[in-house]
């Protein structure tokens, strides 16, 4: 095989199945769409008058209404399969950030808000199952993130076009935000015509689409591998992504960035995604996922300390770039998720852990609000550090086994 990376990781997309590579085309297009608001929507909500507590209350009840319908999602996928999920997510995604667009109060982005979390919840559950379908082990967490090296490249571009048009349409504003969403809007229409004209679900799910749901919660708590603490870890590990929608406010409200140092954190985030994403993949294949999400954790915790601390926006930027390591963990810890139940049972695990996710998802929101306004703005992320750290103890007690226990092992 040759040496050249861009040719190794050409021939390691060819040899894999059309599920796969359609799904990340897809994760492109929909990515860069993604990009154009998610560092500034929080933003865009506050400039509609909310204060950063009632940011929390609104955020919170979006998670409210996604978690009261996400357990069944990861058992519909296994009953109706994956396609009509992954659609029924973009196209509930559609309808989210239209409403943001023609939201005239930040009391109606709980719509929005209600609709792009029940979207999100449905394709950060079943998007795994795509993987742990198509992918084999011994190569799992390598092909996890080359999708999101492919699949970030569009993210690096979004935020810099988001803070041009930003700029040029009046600032940091209701009306400088705006249009940003109808472009996303269209982004996500041309991403479903994409999934719907050339996705095909994937083989492995015949085997549970008779299972009732109640029987696949049962023979997960049965069969699966160390579940009640993968739950404990996954609330704590999802923390910061529900929280992260201080991080833009506090560089702008705190510390006085601007629209284009905003754009540049996040592109910063997915840069350290593009360079080291298939680095990390190989190596947690190589030498053990558990041992790079050891590595790893630090530096997502340093990026917040660097967030706190940042003397000038230069230092923001590079707080931006560690804060890629939050993503290069989760991915890492995905590719173990899907091992630790057999396949014909992702789905029940996939809907299961979402549900409790969905918890943190209501919390933390409100949580992150009272600490900015009681303690003050830097307590949300000396919380996120503790909590981050925390996370370690739980991962050191998680055997690495394959498939539910069966011989092959992660490390």
């Amino acid at each position: 095989m040759s040496r050249d990376p861009i040719q190794r990781g050409a021939q390691f997309v060819r040899r894999q199945k059309r599920p796969f590579k359609v799904n990340m085309a897809k994760q492109m297009v929909s990515n860069f769409s993604f990009g154009l608001t998610q560092q500034y929507q929080s933003l865009y909500i506050s400039e509609l008058g909310a204060d950063p507590l009632q940011l929390g209350y609104v955020t919170s009840l979006g998670g409210v209404a996604s978690t009261l319908i996400t357990a069944p999602i990861g058992w519909l996928a296994d009953r109706y399969g994956i396609k009509r999920m992954i659609l029924a997510s973009l196209l509930v995604s559609v309808l989210g950030y239209s409403i943001f667009g023609l939201a005239t109060s930040w009391q109606m982005t709980a719509l929005a808000l209600i609709a792009t979390t029940f979207a999100y919840q449905i394709g950060f559950t079943v998007c795994p199952m795509i993987c742990g379908r198509t992918l084999a082990s011994r190569e799992r967490a390598t092909g996890m993130q080359l999708c999101d090296t492919l699949s970030a490249l569009p993210r690096l571009a979004a935020p810099i076009v988001a803070a041009y048009l930003i700029t040029i349409l009046g600032g940091i504003s209701v009306e400088g935000i705006r249009p940003l969403y109808w472009i996303e809007v269209t982004g996500l229409v041309i991403a479903s015509l994409i999934f719907f004209r050339y996705f095909t679900d994937p083989p492995g799910g015949e085997n549970s689409r008779h299972l009732r749901f109640s029987e696949g919660i049962r023979r997960v708590l049965r069969e699966g591998v160390a579940i009640k603490r993968w739950i404990a870890l996954s609330m704590l590990s999802v923390l910061p992504m529900y929280m992260s929608i201080y991080v833009p406010i506090y560089a702008r409200e705190v510390k006085g960035a601007s629209p284009y140092t905003i754009g540049l954190m996040d592109a910063a985030f997915y840069l350290v995604i593009v360079l080291l994403a298939i680095h990390i993949g190989l190596s947690a294949d190589r030498h053990g996922k558990k041992r790079l999400i050891t590595l790893m954790t630090p530096l997502y915790a340093a990026s917040l300390l660097l967030l706190v601390l940042a003397p000038n926006e230069l230092t923001l930027i590079a707080a931006g770039f560690l804060n890629g390591f939050l993503w290069l963990t989760l991915v890492v810890q995905g590719s173990i998720f899907v091992e630790l139940v057999p396949r014909e049972l992702l789905g029940s695990w996939s809907g299961m852990t979402m549900l409790f996710r969905g918890f943190v998802n209501i919390a933390s929101p409100t949580l992150g609000g009272l600490l900015w306004d009681s303690l003050g703005p830097e307590y949300v992320f000396y919380f996120l550090i503790a909590v981050w750290l925390l996370r370690l103890l739980i991962i050191a007690t998680i055997p690495a086994t394959n498939q539910g226990g069966n011989a092959e092992t992660l490390e």
